[in-house]
């Protein structure tokens, strides 16, 4: 048969258009072809190494260009989509909005890219139109956007060549695999499940300390996915097969729970429900099979479900039912049990491929190497250029006075600069830069601060080009950024995991980490509260060392309620010079509105004391029970615990009252108790509270710091004042003790007191105050304040 062509009629022959005749059969297989391509690398599959597709990529790109960050405002959604869809992806704000939505969804993805402000749906319901809701970057999506003005990835022309884009996002955080992926393409579909962050660090630190780990070695640490839902996971055969090829399957089944519903009633209560399935859906279908007669022994099903609980259905069962049966007939013809069905294709390259866990892994290291190299040679050419113009101006500083002679006598830019780069051997970025630069900044150097910055500089580049001459140092800090990551975004396991006989195979409470090696290192506590670990030497004037210890030992962080909450040492963040950034602070780990008083060694066998604010004092021995919870002080009402410090029989402790009394006594007289006992007098005061208790060693000093209490706010800082310790009388436990602040016109009350050994003050940012004298009388008055004390060294 012949190929059908088009044909121009005779009466058009006059007309302007411009009609080409084309084979019909090969103008749809290269049309075809043409949608194709365009399906499967620009709309339907992710891209490996960020694990975003292009709209998703445009939307978190374009908002951070927006300026959308967490600690902004939320703007309107319309606004979001016309930015990306003018600038980035012209194919209609509908398909960019519902991109938007999926990503702001908690119930769809595990760690949300996007904070939504109103109603972005849910599974049962569709979200409202654009112009109702409101849209910022999520804390997670500023990792996928990290260091993006540092040229480490590279960036293409938009649609119509006007603009650039990134081809792909730096991605500090496995984002495929922790928020999995899902599309349907021309001949291909992708579906990957969401997996817990902490696991999949775990996992790709395996692989970058060992290369060749097998998958055995991977399922140990990344035993299986995590999904946003909780639900439970029945992992096996299929499930390994899909991890070993990258292709298929695990199912998914309700929590229920078998619980008395009503005087005598037994009911079932769903609380988590698979992947995607909504509560409406569920409810639907098992109407239907009771009305098909497939289900028997339900009653009712009531749908519980609200914003402050969260999801609960109640299936109500009539009397003489088996449970345990009914449970069995509602997995087999109700979505309470579901299949998910695994397919790992991502875009490799630009191609389209299925891959395997290990492999997936893989190419997510490759990409986090390729960026730090690239942002490592970025910084160290930033460096370079600046340390240039520096060595520049040291030259122009030593001649400060030929420079200025050159200069005036010249008769143009051009004869200026000739002239500096041939007398004092310049090049023409440094002469240029020591023209452009105004007289009285040229005076305002000295030749210390340029030598001190270059000096650091040089270091800095020393340390940079070490890192690039070097693997391993790479992926050593490829994984240290990782472990920051999960210590800062991961969570615990919402899934419940378990194999064809009905074993669990990992609690979703337990957190699975690569083990770690037993190696010594310390605890620092910052001035602004934060604590880390770290095995160097920190500046006193940058952290203070709280005690030594080991990663695999455990730490008590005990709080103004008494309670003592344990944390591994390695889940505390690693101090990492030269990073700027605050340290999370200790309180991040216990989920509790009770604030953190101290921290001490949860194994030590000395002997601690505390105290509280009413005056209470307790001395109590090591080690604390081996739980991840002990009370250490019964305490008393509207009581509360001030602070924790170490105390042989040779140590004087010391309180500080709010109305600036401190009272010094020895350790031995307060005999040591058990844990639930509920401690005995130290200082009596009266109407007032303790706001201090710690150490009075010998050597050092007392900081206190006083102002009116009826202030607002962070309005009067007040007058601070340093007094050594020794100026202290020591009296018995029990009395009220001695003034070590006299109030002035203005103030009624001490707001802050510490025992520091160098008198280092601290605002509420962590910057350092002015010093104060040291040599104060006892019973004087403090000196004026330019900002508030929130610490002391």
């Amino acid at each position: 048969m012949a190929p059908q062509k088009f044909y121009t009629p005779r009466n058009m022959t006059q007309s302007n258009e411009r009609i080409i005749d084309v084979d019909v059969a090969k103008e749809m297989r290269e049309s075809f072809l043409e949608y194709s391509y365009s399906v499967i690398y620009s709309r339907a599959l992710p891209d490996a190494r960020d694990g975003l597709k292009p709209v998703q990529r445009r939307i978190v790109y374009q908002m951070g260009e927006m300026g959308l960050r967490p600690d902004r405002g939320h703007v309107k959604s319309a606004r979001v989509t016309g930015e990306v869809m003018g600038k980035l992806h012209p194919h209609g704000d509908g398909a960019i909005y519902d991109a938007l939505v999926r990503m702001a969804q908690d119930f769809s993805l595990r760690l949300p890219l996007i904070d939504g402000h109103g109603n972005f749906g849910s599974l049962d319901d569709g979200p409202a139109a654009a112009r109702y809701t409101e849209a910022r970057l999520a804390p997670a999506s500023l990792l996928l956007n990290e260091s993006l003005d540092e040229d480490v990835v590279d960036f293409v022309p938009n649609y119509d060549a006007q603009l650039t884009e990134p081809s792909v996002l730096p991605a500090a955080f496995p984002n495929l695999l922790v928020n999995g992926a899902s599309g349907i393409a021309v001949g291909m579909a992708t579906n990957m499940p969401p997996h817990n962050l902490r696991e999949v660090v775990a996992a790709l630190q395996l692989l970058i300390a060992n290369p060749d780990a097998e998958l055995e070695e991977i399922l140990k640490v990344l035993p299986g996915p995590d999904l946003p839902s909780g639900a439970i996971a029945l992992v096996g055969e299929t499930l390994t097969e899909a991890y070993a090829t990258g292709r298929g399957a695990f199912r998914m089944r309700a929590k229920i729970s078998i619980e008395n519903v009503g005087p005598r009633r037994t009911g079932l209560v769903v609380t988590e429900l698979p992947y995607q399935v909504g509560p409406e859906r569920v409810v639907d279908r098992i109407r239907e099979a009771v009305n098909a007669k497939k289900l028997e022994g339900i009653h009712d099903v009531v749908d519980l479900t609200d914003r402050e609980n969260g999801l609960k259905l109640v299936i109500e069962l009539k009397t003489g039912f088996d449970p345990s049966s009914v449970v069995e007939a509602l997995y087999k013809f109700t979505p309470l049990e579901e299949n998910f069905g695994v397919n790992n294709v991502a875009l490799v390259d630009g191609r389209p491929q299925q891959l395997s866990l290990r492999e997936l892994l893989q190419v997510y290291i490759g990409h986090r190497l390729e960026v730090v190299k690239r942002r490592s040679i970025n910084r160290k050419d930033r460096k370079s250029a600046r340390l240039h113009l520096l060595e520049g101006l040291q030259i122009a500083v030593l001649n400060i006075d030929e420079v200025i002679e050159v200069i005036r006598t010249s008769d143009t830019v051009e004869s200026a600069r000739s002239r500096l780069m041939q007398i004092f051997d310049l090049s023409t970025l440094q002469a240029d830069h020591i023209l452009e630069l105004r007289l009285r900044r040229l005076t305002r150097f000295s030749v210390i601060e340029l030598e001190t910055e270059a000096d650091e500089l040089r270091r800095e580049i020393e340390e940079l080009l070490r890192l690039l001459s070097s693997e391993q140092l790479m992926r050593n800090l490829v994984s240290k950024e990782l472990d920051k990551v999960a210590q800062d975004y991961g969570d615990e396991r919402r899934t419940l995991l378990i194999d064809a006989s009905g074993i669990s195979v990992v609690s979703r409470s337990k957190v699975v980490v690569q083990e770690l090696s037993d190696e010594p290192t310390n605890v620092y506590i910052s001035p602004t509260g934060a604590v880390f670990r770290y095995s160097g030497v920190v500046a006193h004037t940058e952290a203070r060392l709280l005690f030594e210890s080991t990663t695999r030992s455990d730490v008590a962080f005990l709080t103004s309620n008494a309670e003592a909450v344990r944390v591994h040492v390695a889940d505390l963040p690693n101090y990492n010079p030269g990073v700027s950034g605050a340290m999370p602070d200790a309180t991040e780990f216990l989920g509790s509105a009770n604030r953190v008083v101290a921290v001490m060694p949860w194994g030590s066998e000395a002997t601690y004391a505390l105290g509280t604010a009413q005056g209470t004092v307790k001395r109590f021995a090591g080690p604390l029970p081996d739980k991840d919870q002990v009370s250490v002080l019964a305490l008393k009402e509207l009581d509360e615990v001030v602070g924790l410090v170490e105390a042989d029989e040779s140590t004087e402790l010391v309180f500080v009252t709010r109305e600036a009394n401190a009272l010094v006594f020895p350790a031995t007289s307060v005999r040591p108790q058990g844990l639930p006992a509920s401690g005995m007098a130290g200082i009596n005061v009266e109407d007032s509270r303790v706001i201090f208790f710690g150490r009075a060693d010998s050597d050092s000093y007392i900081v206190t710091a006083a102002n009116l209490s009826a202030a607002l706010g962070d309005t009067d800082p007040g007058a601070g004042k340093i007094t050594p310790l020794r100026e202290i009388p020591r009296k018995g436990r029990g009395a009220m003790g001695v003034r070590v602040q006299r109030f002035l016109k203005g103030e009624d009350q001490l707001y802050f007191a510490a025992v520091v050994q160098h008198g280092l003050l601290f605002d509420l940012d962590g910057n350092p105050l002015p010093e104060l004298d040291k040599n104060s009388k006892r019973d004087a008055s403090g000196s004026a304040l330019e900002r508030y004390v929130a610490s002391a060294f």
